[in-house]
């Protein structure tokens, strides 16, 4: 697959590889800390619950409901070939919201219809999470 070279690439640290790798293994993983079992997002390196060091990359189910979403029509860079697109936060069961794309018929999103994880290989180096109607 050819990628456009100006496609932005996240910064795999420390704190997010095991997520990236996780996404590469078309599995979603968030972290829940040991101490007080909270579930976390995004990938850092301490619980924001009760600042806890003992934090653990954990499968996540990969399914919930829309929070909030807005499409999006004019884009820049290598994004505006793909308009219009859905972006969207999704509330995990687990308790955590991320942003993503949302994939499917633009008329059938709407705030609080469930959603469940895709996966969307970039290139060999590169899977982003995307989540797709139920």
């Amino acid at each position: 697959m050819k990628v456009d070279p100006t496609f932005p690439r996240p910064v795999f640290d420390g704190d997010s590889t095991p997520f990236w790798e996780g996404l590469k293994q078309h599995e979603l993983l968030i972290q829940q800390c040991k101490d007080c079992e909270q579930y976390i997002f995004y990938p850092r390196s301490i619980c924001p619950h009760c600042f806890s060091e003992s934090v653990s990359f954990v499968p996540a189910q990969g399914s919930g409901v829309i929070y909030s979403y807005t499409v999006v029509h004019r884009a820049f860079g290598p994004f505006a070939k793909e308009t219009p697109f859905v972006i969207g936060l999704i509330d995990l069961r687990e308790g955590v919201r991320m942003m993503a794309r949302i994939q499917g018929p633009r008329e059938a999103v709407a705030i609080g219809k469930a959603v469940r994880v895709a996966y969307h290989d970039v290139d060999d180096e590169l899977t982003l999470p995307a989540f797709e109607l139920v």
